[in-house]
C-alpha cells in the first residue's frame, strides 16, 4: 500500500494569489475613527499615500459634501480643486485619487449597490483603485479593482507601526469636519411616501422604529 502511494504522481495544489493588505499609519487610522464617529452620518474622503507605497495610507483628506446615514456626495467644485491642491502639491493621482474612503454609521460594512454602483463609474477608467468602509463597530471591507478586470479582488486591512508617525491632532480634525462635512438628516422610513415600494432600500437601515 505504501509503496502504490510512493509511486503515485503527486497532486499539484493551485498556487494562492497572495493578497497585499491595504495599510494605514496610526495617525490616519485614528483620524478615520474620529471621523467616523464625529456625526450621525456617514462622511467619505480619499486616502493620501507615498509614492513609493500607494497601498499604504497615511492620512485622509475629507472633500467637501452632503452626507445622510447612508450616502456621501461629494460637492464636484471641491473634488477639482482637491485634484489641483494635490498636483500643485507633487503629488501623482495614485497618492491621493485611487484609495476612496467612507464610513457606515450602521454595523455592516458590506458596500451598497450605490456604493458597488459610484464606485464602477467614478473609479472605472483608472489603472487601479480601492474602496474601503470602515462601519461603526470597527468591521471593515477593502477590495481592489483593476483596469480591464471584471473581477474585484478582496484586501485585508491592517495598521502599520513600523514607519513613523504623526501625533494626533483632534482641534484639526474637527475643523476640516466641520469646513467639509454637511449633514442632511432623512426623515424616519415610517414617514416617507414609498415606504411600501418594493424598489425603495437603504443599503443600511436605523432606526426602522421607534422606540
Amino acid at each position: 500500500m505504501t509503496r502504490r502511494l510512493l509511486q503515485r504522481p503527486r497532486r499539484k495544489r493551485p498556487k494562492q494569489r497572495k493578497r497585499h493588505p491595504l495599510r494605514f499609519s496610526p495617525y490616519a487610522w485614528a483620524k478615520l475613527i474620529y471621523l467616523r464617529d464625529r456625526g450621525p452620518t456617514e462622511v467619505g474622503g480619499f486616502g493620501i499615500t507615498e509614492a513609493a507605497d500607494p497601498k499604504f495610507v497615511t492620512d485622509i483628506v475629507l472633500i467637501k459634501q452632503t452626507c445622510t446615514d447612508v450616502t456621501v456626495v461629494f460637492d464636484d467644485a471641491a473634488v477639482a480643486d482637491f485634484f489641483d491642491d494635490q498636483i500643485d502639491a507633487g503629488r501623482h493621482p495614485e497618492q491621493f485619487g485611487r484609495i476612496w474612503i467612507h464610513t457606515h454609521p450602521g454595523f455592516s460594512a458590506r458596500p451598497s449597490q450605490v456604493d458597488v454602483e459610484t464606485f464602477a463609474r467614478v473609479f472605472g477608467n483608472c489603472d487601479w483603485a480601492v474602496m474601503f468602509i470602515l462601519a461603526r463597530n470597527g468591521a471593515t471591507y477593502a477590495e481592489l479593482k483593476r483596469a480591464g478586470s471584471p473581477k474585484t479582488e478582496k484586501l485585508s486591512v491592517g495598521i502599520d507601526f513600523k514607519p513613523e508617525f504623526a501625533a494626533s491632532n483632534q482641534s484639526a480634525w474637527e475643523a476640516e469636519y466641520l469646513q467639509s462635512v454637511r449633514e442632511e438628516l432623512l426623515p424616519p422610513l415610517w414617514d416617507q411616501p414609498d415606504w411600501f415600494d418594493e424598489e425603495f432600500a437603504y443599503s443600511e437601515q436605523w432606526p426602522v422604529f421607534p422606540t
